[in-house]
């Protein structure tokens, strides 16, 4: 295997995901600023989605979208468990996953492109203006306000499992605090669960 790479929250995702599980991917590194990603060889072969990461298998197929990748780890490597061990363990990873992907991390990178990352992104994508872009910060905000609330008196998303549900929160969180989009001060719980993920090795894959 190989792991397409590059700078921004989703490889990190997949890199921490990876050194959780001990593994280690050889990496080839993507040009994201420069636009390398979006044009061949790496659009027409890699990912036809001109994103990254991307999972190059050893037969040459390639996979995508980073919960699919830290998905196939870890039906590979199912120790140590980060998505679950039997199918209620999973079922309520990927619920609290799809939580935080779809009420944070979604509207926090959307927010971004269409703000500070605007002039690499425009020409390549369509972006809402500027207004939008602070309605859509001011959603992860408020989610992440939600998210507080129901991480209270336990260390961890998923209630005593470390998982990709934190994995996944970890990344675009660490990258929000370095694009004008720290975490709110009155998030107290998450600011706590950041600091317990921000202690483990992997977080600086």
């Amino acid at each position: 295997m190989k792991l397409y790479n590059s700078v921004g929250p989703n490889p990190h995702v997949v890199r921490m995901f990876a050194a959780e599980k001990g593994l280690t991917l050889p990496m080839v590194d993507v040009d994201l600023r420069g636009g390398e990603n979006r044009k061949p060889p790496y659009q027409d072969k890699v990912n036809v989605a001109g994103q990254t990461p991307a999972l190059e298998l050893a037969d040459g197929a390639v996979i995508s979208e980073i919960t699919v990748i830290c998905e196939y780890l870890e039906e590979k490597h199912p120790t140590p468990s980060l998505i679950g061990t039997n199918a209620e363990e999973r079922a309520e990873t990927r619920m609290w996953t799809r939580r935080v992907d779809l009420n944070i991390c979604e509207p926090m990178a959307n927010g971004f492109r269409a703000a500070e990352g605007r002039p690499m992104f425009e020409p390549r994508m369509k972006l809402v203006g500027a207004e939008g872009a602070a309605e859509l910060k001011a959603i992860a905000r408020d989610r992440i306000l939600w998210l507080d609330g129901q991480i209270a008196g336990r260390d961890w998303i998923v209630p005593g499992r470390f998982s990709l549900a934190d994995i996944l929160l970890f990344g675009f969180l660490a990258f929000g605090g370095v694009v004008g989009q720290p975490l709110p001060d009155e998030a107290a719980n998450v600011k706590a669960w950041f600091e317990r993920v921000k202690a483990r090795p992997s977080a600086a894959a």
